[in-house]
């Protein structure tokens, strides 16, 4: 049985990644060293680029030879895309909490109403005694 592979499975040598993103290997070391892509490294040496590293490469291109943005632009661009994809888990996961809670916050207060039905209805039946009163009815002086 093979393992699924998603954008972020490690699968490409360097020299494939090259190949594929028509970067020179040395570009795509100095990409590394400077953080703009970070793949995967197996064993010591060996690095392994996702096709989300891939995307991330011809991204790279675009903006540096379409839109004539330098590396540390790139740089910039790239950490607020990611700052921002992480900021957008965050308000999902905080959306999922929040209706996890209200869903509890209205299971308690069914919970609530039950009871509180029950007790009126003791109550109403003679069966619950106020808890100020003595034994025999009388209120209990304050």
């Amino acid at each position: 049985m093979s393992t699924p592979i998603d954008d972020d499975t490690p699968v490409y040598v360097i020299s494939v990644a090259a190949q594929l993103s028509g970067l020179h290997p040395q570009t795509l070391r100095a990409y590394d060293r400077m953080g703009l892509v970070s793949p995967v490294r197996v064993g010591t040496r060996n690095r392994r680029y996702s096709m989300r590293d891939m995307m991330t490469l011809r991204e790279i291109q675009r903006l540096s030879r379409d839109e004539g943005v330098n590396l540390a632009g790139i740089r910039h661009i790239l950490d607020l895309r990611r700052e921002t994809e992480a900021l957008r888990q965050e308000v999902r996961r905080l959306r999922d909490l929040a209706d996890q809670l209200s869903n509890e916050l209205e299971a308690a207060r069914s919970v609530a109403a039950l009871l509180a039905r029950r007790v009126r209805g003791n109550a109403a039946a003679g069966g619950v005694r106020d808890a100020s009163a003595h034994e025999d009815g009388r209120p209990r002086p304050r």
